[in-house]
């Protein structure tokens, strides 16, 4: 038995559908649910707790459909939504009492525990706490009552970078140390790389791919996936660059900062003959790398460069080596290798 199944799940408003989605969660799994906004996510959440009604389809929760066990949502199953929730003008510790009237198997020990982990202070009112506190507070909550399923509805949302950083590493470690089977939802492809063992992708109302980070990462599997994970240059006239001749009804192709190469001018040492000369438009400092644009005969690519090489300027020639590209039609995405880089790899003895 596992955790969640779900099986042609449907649900339709006016313009937006939610399409026979099937998923599966085992035990112990932390599954990240990802997409844009409107892809359907907060749906499938709300359909799993069964705070909507489903047009078709069932929900499989601990074995059990969830329309008939209404306590569920109650006792099994931990909820952390984007708005906490919680009483304002409570702290800590009132909180705390309030859930042991609430849940047959709150723990009051393992609620001190995680207050103390979280540096959360019990005397505090939870108006005053920020919102990064207040998810601490929720997730805190939502652990203490022992549920078999945890559900993350964008937890860290309008919370600053350094902080939702901090939090879903934190986040992270304690699922796994609790064992606690969950669903992150969230619009950042980030977040969910650095919290989920595995990732659906959604978009408006149906799952383009699932699999591991690293999987979906390095083999998407539809258009919208290849553009939508890692940090993209989207690419009409892709046979206009050197060793990538056009095939028939892909139109587009995207490229990715980590199959490219940008050299100053003169500085390449291998594939001359493949490389692109091009005019940096843009340089931006990301921290701990420089993202280059440059611009080759009107299309424009996006590199890394580390800061510990030269630093390149806007308006330099340089020299662009593109490894590969995805190249995509309307329904599939191929991974095309530089031709000329090939070509230049065949040694004869």
């Amino acid at each position: 038995m596992n955790a969640l199944e779900i099986r042609d799940l449907t649900k339709h408003y006016t313009g937006f559908s939610l399409n026979h989605l099937n998923l599966t969660l085992p035990w112990g799994c932390i599954m990240g649910l990802v997409g844009e906004n409107g892809a359907g996510k907060s749906t499938t959440i709300k359909l799993i707790l069964n705070t909507i009604s489903r047009d078709g389809g069932t929900v499989t929760i601990l074995g059990r459909d969830n329309r008939e066990n209404l306590c569920l949502s109650k006792e099994e199953i931990g909820v952390v939504l984007d708005e906490v929730g919680l009483p304002e003008y409570m702290n800590a510790q009132q909180i705390g009492r309030m859930m042991a009237g609430i849940f047959t198997h709150w723990q009051p020990e393992a609620y001190a525990g995680y207050l103390r982990r979280l540096a959360l202070p019990e005397d505090k009112p939870f108006r005053d706490f920020s919102r990064g506190m207040k998810m601490k507070q929720g997730l805190a909550v939502a652990l203490s009552h022992q549920p078999k399923l945890l559900l993350l509805d964008e937890p860290f949302a309008a919370i600053d970078a350094k902080v939702r950083k901090e939090l879903r590493a934190w986040l992270r470690e304690l699922i796994n140390q609790v064992g606690i089977t969950s669903i992150f939802v969230t619009h950042d492809q980030d977040e969910a790389v650095e919290v989920a063992d595995e990732i659906i992708i959604t978009n408006h109302g149906t799952i383009e791919q699932m699999g591991t980070p690293l999987e979906i990462y390095k083999s998407p599997d539809t258009p919208f996936v290849a553009q939508f994970i890692g940090h993209t240059t989207v690419v009409e006239n892709y046979d206009r660059l050197k060793g990538f001749d056009r095939i028939e009804n892909a139109d587009k192709a995207v490229i990715r900062p980590e199959f490219i190469k940008i050299s100053k001018s003169g500085n390449l040492d291998r594939y001359q003959s493949a490389a692109e000369e091009g005019i940096v438009t843009d340089v931006v400092f990301r921290g701990n790398r420089m993202d280059i644009t440059v611009s080759i005969n009107g299309i424009e690519v996006v590199g890394e460069r580390s800061l510990e090489k030269d630093l390149i300027a806007v308006g330099e020639k340089v020299h662009v080596l593109i490894y590969r590209l995805y190249i995509f039609d309307e329904e599939k995405t191929y991974l095309m290798e530089n031709s000329e880089m090939q070509e230049q790899d065949v040694f004869y003895i």
